[in-house]
């Protein structure tokens, strides 16, 4: 294994976006084991440090893999469709409409049942955009259309937190 491998060759997992979550977290904790660093404290400070490198890398690439919305834009990447989330905000209007009914919504919203139907609703949204996603990326291999999608799942998760927040702030 090297350094340089990608996060599915590195846990040995298909390079697909459908992961089974315990699997991942098993390949994890064996992988965390076998690059402990305390396991070459023998070995001496270089063992140790290229070790600490390895467990770095295996944490980073488990972050990547285990959230879905992450391990879609990984896999968007390396199929050569970057996600350009800064410079590329183009949404298809029936999205920019939802985006547009949902900030009014939470502008509306007055109490925790009007936030807590906006978060079934975006929960629902994430779902759907969840299953579409796997088909496009495992069935279709529809790389730009994915990586659209993405993009879409990253509002859709960021205005789920600012609901989140809003019902936390009124909660407390």
């Amino acid at each position: 294994m090297k350094l340089q491998s990608s996060d599915f060759e590195l846990f040995g997992v298909p390079a697909r976006f459908a992961q089974d979550r315990s699997e991942l977290d098993a390949r994890w904790k064996d992988l965390q084991k076998q690059a402990h660093p305390d396991r070459f404290a023998s070995e001496g400070a270089a063992a140790q440090r290229l070790a600490m490198q390895w467990s770095v890398r295996i944490n980073e690439a488990y972050q990547r893999l285990k959230d879905p919305l992450k391990r879609a834009a990984y896999l968007c990447e390396l199929r050569g469709a970057a996600i350009r989330a800064h410079d590329n905000t183009a949404m298809p209007s029936d999205f920019l409409m939802q985006q547009m009914a949902w900030r009014e919504s939470l502008d509306e919203a007055e109490g925790a049942q009007a936030l807590e139907s906006l978060l079934n609703d975006t929960a629902a949204a994430r779902r759907a955009a969840l299953a579409e996603l796997e088909r496009l990326l495992d069935q279709l291999d529809d790389v730009q259309s994915a990586a659209q999608l993405v993009r879409r799942l990253m509002f859709i998760e960021r205005f789920a937190q600012e609901v989140e927040d809003r019902l936390d702030r009124i909660s407390a």
